[in-house]
């Protein structure tokens, strides 16, 4: 019996973790992470004794909160700092999900702005506001859902004030067609 609950429980969590994902509200789409195809660029990159720390490491698929690692972004410190995200082509957007820093410093991201849009304007700062992060504990992660599904080519996350940004994984979940109906 012990078995049977184990393997109940192993097949419950790959179905409520698999990407991509049915997206009930929307009959004919499927969610999925486009972010994986995008070309990431941030507003400065933090350089230590440890290493880089490039844009392109929060879009790798793997969401290690650990930066020694090598799988998270990491901005210097500085007014308004931003990360972004090229997606390539335009989307239809409804989520997006963020792993936060897990070894060091959380509390930094608390603020942030989820930007989408088409507009390159002030590095995407002055595209829509899909969501703002109120808290997200140190290695966490969480999706901040839109209030309504966006367009846009590009998602850019920013922290209105002097800080240092520093994410581990952000996955832009959008609608694309499920060819399998």
């Amino acid at each position: 019996m012990k078995l049977l609950k184990v393997i109940l429980l192993f097949h419950i969590l790959a179905v409520s973790t698999a990407n991509p994902l049915a997206a009930p509200n929307y009959p004919g789409c499927k969610l999925v992470n486009v972010a994986l195809r995008g070309k990431a660029t941030q507003s400065a990159t933090y350089t230590t004794y440890e290493g880089r720390s490039q844009a392109d490491a929060a879009i790798d698929g793997n969401r290690d909160s650990n930066r020694l690692h090598g799988s998270c972004f990491h901005t210097a410190g500085m007014p308004n700092p931003w990360w972004r995200v090229d997606l390539l082509q335009t989307y239809s957007i409804v989520s997006v999900t963020i792993t936060n820093r897990g070894d060091c410093c959380g509390e930094r991201i608390k603020g942030a702005q989820i930007r989408i849009g088409n507009s390159l304007g002030n590095n995407g700062i002055t595209n829509p506001l899909c969501s703002e992060i109120h808290s997200l504990g140190q290695g966490a992660t969480q999706t901040f859902h839109c209030s309504k599904k966006m367009k846009g080519r590009y998602v850019t996350v920013h922290i209105p004030r002097k800080e240092y940004l520093h994410l581990c994984e952000v996955e832009v979940n959008a609608l694309v067609p499920d060819n399998d109906n």
